[in-house]
């Protein structure tokens, strides 16, 4: 004989349908089933808050038109997170960046010749020429501190006497 289970939630509690709601507290958001907590996430994390209602949709415990009545997201959304579910998992939502950008053109050799010339005084567009490297590449080197600029002495001036001629 099957046991019949009663959802009690919190006043607070948000329901998704008649067995699944959400409740935010403090900057957390946790989803129930029944009293236990199911799942959590922070408020802003948007990768976390997709694959967990992927989840409950493919766990059939909830469709996707409840998901998108209770959090007023798109259709189209939720069906996209659910199919990333289905074909990559987990993954598909929490995975590296596959690739890290460096400029590739500064290679440690590089480096030492546009430094010397920075140090010897000349300017960066001068020594991206030199080299054929873009001046904006040398300066993004130069903010991440991977080169130093050589600062220029500002020229004294003498000052001329003027002479009166008689």
């Amino acid at each position: 004989m099957p046991q019949l289970v009663l959802p009690l939630f919190s006043p607070d509690c948000k329901l998704i349908n008649n067995q699944v709601g959400f409740e935010k507290i403090g900057s957390k958001i946790y989803y129930f089933h029944g009293r236990l907590p199911v799942f959590s996430h922070e408020e802003d994390d948007l990768e976390s808050f997709r694959f967990i209602t992927s989840q409950l949709v493919v766990g059939g415990n909830v469709k996707q038109q409840q998901i998108v009545k209770a959090f007023g997201v798109s259709a189209i959304s939720v069906k996209r997170s659910v199919k990333r579910l289905r074909e990559h998992g987990p993954k598909g939502f929490f995975r590296q960046s596959a690739r890290t950008r460096s400029a590739h053109v500064l290679t440690p050799e590089v480096k030492a010749k546009v430094q010397k010339c920075l140090e010897r005084g000349q300017s960066v567009s001068e020594t991206g020429k030199k080299f054929n490297i873009k001046s904006s590449t040398i300066h993004k080197a130069i903010q991440s501190g991977q080169l130093e600029k050589k600062k220029r002495q500002k020229a004294l001036r003498s000052k001329e006497t003027k002479v009166s001629v008689p």
